[in-house]
């Protein structure tokens, strides 16, 4: 794990901005730097060493594509300057690659290479990637078992090729300096871009349009207009001249094994889970474990423990639930149960309000997840005592974890009805103030007509953000564009769409997204075992009532993890991560700190304060609108940091 950047047309009077580049993330890479400027490249990268912490270091040279090794790495001399070609015997050779990530069957193909009669001057992974595309080339990509996201320049061709993991784990960004066409800058994170001198800081106002009914940025584009995320499961080639490709390598894909036993699926499961975390525990370092009240933490841990019974794990939860049954009391009585040690720590008000500034620097765009404060604070714990940690992303996408995916179930029950008989009963309901409006409504539709994200019904609808902002610029309505995804898997069932859309946005979007940027804050490792690809290829093949019910989610995903953890914990009710906003929003010290954010000058540029401070009121007098308070007050926020201060908040 690392952060990585680069450009290209560099020249030797580029150096101090690629240095720049590197600084503004060392929180990614605390434990060395390098960079290599050479025949119109610039790479750079800030190491976080877990795998051959002597020999790993990055950028990493290979002289040729001959199978005899000869790699070099960067060096910094005495005054931490970059040394260069022959002073600092780096040959110059015609393969350079940095890396962000981990190859967890990194032995598995150097072995691979080796009977191929490939040799290897380290014993690390970014070396084994590095020779696997000389050898594969892309077709190397479907081979890796990890997260990653690499830029590789090619000397001869003058080629860039870069690429982003199966499910989008890592970050890439990227812009094209003067439009597309021109210089080429990427880096694991949007402020290293800012660093560049060619890149000109611009509000993407579209980007602000969707995050109001997203809650994070759901466009390619990012808030900064220019800068871009490459897609996870795609690689770009780049020129030199600026022109380039984007393609797509892998797509997830379903086929149901209707022949498979519940019994003999959850079977399935806790094998190939158990093999997942044995994998991702392959480190020169220590890996310890996040341990929640939820089922995903709580199965991966024990397995962890199987491979490592003094394993290390994490929790927080909030002073406000401290002695009820909450996040902390449900760990330490597991980690009891496993026989493993837990560190837990309550989070304060004061706590958690203060980190926000330094939340939002971290996330470089702005996140009205109210759990990516909580996710800052366990990653801070960890860091204390170990460099990687398991965490639970990506069940409830493979295995039917959300509440909401029970919905299409519920929805057939009176689907046979006339739909303008359902809306009129809705609309009825509606107005009269009864509950069943929303139930009523959504089976008179398709599930592609009302559900985008998990941001459903707690974000603003389009029609709320056309009377929110001051400006609008009639951007795309979120069902439009999430109908292109809809559309890849038109014939599986509703719940199984809703699963693949929430891959391509809500995961990698908001779950991974702070996973990423709250972990690296604190120069933490986090995998995600649950996102490893043979998981995913056996998912893909359980039918949907093998994972959602009316009665229950996840369904052989608890029974796999009876193997491991007690009944209570398997079957325990999802419940997200409780953070107290709710109740905080309407206390007076923060109703008055987030109104004078409302009423502000900054507030008065994108949006009709009227409405702001409307929502503040009716949420103070018992109506929740506490998450739609978030997403202004969190843009408000970043704006301010990114783009009137320019720089890092205090801590």
């Amino acid at each position: 794990m690392c952060g990585i950047c680069g450009f290209t047309q560099a020249t030797e009077s580029d150096r101090p901005t690629l240095k720049a580049m590197c600084d503004v993330m060392a929180h990614r890479g605390p434990d060395g730097e390098g960079c290599y400027l050479d025949s119109g490249i610039a790479l750079g990268h800030r190491r976080l060493s877990l795998i051959d912490l002597e020999g790993g270091n990055q950028p990493l040279v290979r002289a040729t594509g001959e199978h005899q090794s000869a790699v070099t790495s960067p060096a910094l001399d005495a005054e931490g300057q970059f040394l260069q070609g022959e002073a600092r015997g780096m040959a110059r050779g015609r393969f350079a690659i940095v890396f962000n990530g981990e190859i967890y069957n990194y032995r598995d193909l150097r072995a691979d290479l080796e009977a191929e009669g490939w040799e290897f001057a380290t014993r690390s992974d970014t070396e084994v990637l590095l020779v696997a595309y000389i050898a594969w080339g892309r077709a190397c990509l479907t081979r890796l078992r990890g997260m990653f996201a690499f830029a590789l320049w090619d000397a001869a061709s003058h080629e860039l090729f870069c690429a982003r993991d199966f499910f989008g784990i890592k970050p890439f960004y990227y812009t094209f300096a003067g439009g597309h066409g021109s210089q080429f800058i990427f880096a694991s994170e949007i402020k290293s871009i800012l660093e560049h001198p060619a890149y000109e800081r611009q509000l993407n106002h579209e980007a602000l349009e969707q995050y109001l009914c997203f809650q994070f940025s759901a466009l390619p584009e990012t808030f900064f207009s220019g800068i871009f995320k490459l897609p996870p499961a795609h690689c770009m080639t780049v020129c030199e001249d600026g022109t380039y490709k984007v393609e797509r390598y892998w797509r997830p894909t379903y086929q149901f094994d209707t022949t498979r036993s519940e019994a003999e699926t959850a079977d399935a499961i806790d094998a190939v889970m158990r093999d997942s975390v044995r994998y991702h525990n392959v480190a020169d370092v220590e890996v310890g474990s996040f341990l929640s009240s939820g089922i995903d933490s709580s199965y991966m841990a024990a397995c962890l423990a199987k491979e490592n019974p003094a394993i290390k794990t994490f929790t927080v939860g909030f002073t406000e639930y401290e002695g009820e049954r909450d996040e902390i009391s449900w760990a330490q009585e597991l980690a009891e149960e496993l026989a493993v040690k837990n560190t837990s720590h309550h989070i304060t008000e004061e706590e958690y309000w203060a980190s926000l500034p330094l939340v939002q620097w971290h996330m470089d765009e702005p996140s009205a997840d109210p759990s990516a404060v909580a996710l800052y604070f366990v990653d801070k714990l960890a860091a204390t005592q170990v460099k990687a940690v398991l965490s639970g992303e990506g069940a409830d996408e493979f295995f039917g974890g959300y509440r909401i995916y029970q919905a299409p179930l519920a929805e057939k029950k009176v689907s046979w009805l006339p739909k303008p008989l359902l809306r009129g009963a809705s609309k009825l309901l509606r107005s009269a103030g009864l509950r069943g409006a929303n139930y009523l409504e959504r089976a008179s539709e398709t599930v592609e007509d009302w559900y985008y994200t998990n941001a459903n019904g707690v974000a603003f609808t389009a029609t709320e953000r056309e009377r929110l902002l001051k400006a609008p610029i009639s951007a795309t309505t979120p069902q439009q564009l999430t109908a292109p995804v809809y559309a890849e898997v038109a014939e599986l069932d509703e719940t199984t769409r809703m699963q693949y859309t929430d891959l391509h946005f809500w995961l990698v979007g908001d779950i991974l997204l702070k996973t990423d940027k709250m972990s690296m804050a604190h120069s933490l490792e986090s995998r995600v075992p649950f996102l490893d690809l043979p998981v995913f290829d056996l998912s893909r093949t359980i039918p949907t009532a093998q994972k959602v019910t009316d009665a229950q989610t996840k369904v052989t995903l608890r029974e796999a993890s009876e193997r491991a953890i007690p009944h209570d914990w398997a079957q325990k009710e999802k419940l997200g991560f409780p953070v107290p906003v709710v109740n905080w929003l309407r206390e007076e010290r923060y109703y008055d700190e987030v109104r004078a954010w409302f009423t502000s000058d900054v507030a008065e540029q994108f949006f009709n304060t009227d409405e702001l401070v409307k929502l503040l009121d009716e949420h103070k007098a018992g109506t929740d609108r506490s998450r739609k308070i978030w997403i202004v007050y969190m843009f408000l926020m970043w704006y301010t940091i990114y783009f009137i201060d320019q720089k890092k908040p205090s801590a």
